[in-house]
């Protein structure tokens, strides 16, 4: 099943998404590559693509996990989590209707 995974960023969070970045983006190509990853992507803190010095509020991951607990294992490990990007996750089940 697919789960929708929400990661919040804490304020002023640029410096510490830099420096985990590169390890997020590895376990992402990871679902990727098993056909796993639905979507995912950053959340910016203003209505603009380039949120620039804004940063952003979050991130949204769309993926198939066997079970939620599994899901909200794989979102605490996560860098952003463990460099302190993000204060936390929230994980819901997610049903893909469209397209």
């Amino acid at each position: 099943m697919y789960y929708c995974i929400i990661g919040y960023d804490v304020e002023d969070s640029l410096a510490r998404r830099s420096g985990a970045r590169a390890d997020h983006l590895d376990r992402l190509h990871g679902l990727c590559s098993a056909g796993r990853l639905l979507t995912a992507g950053p959340l910016p803190a203003i209505d603009s693509p380039d949120p620039g010095p804004a940063g952003f509020a979050g991130s949204l991951i769309i993926a198939e996990f066997s079970s939620m607990e599994e899901a909200q294992r794989w979102a605490d490990a996560d860098p952003y989590i463990l460099s302190g990007a993000w204060s936390g996750t929230e994980v819901h089940p997610y049903k893909a209707v469209l397209p």
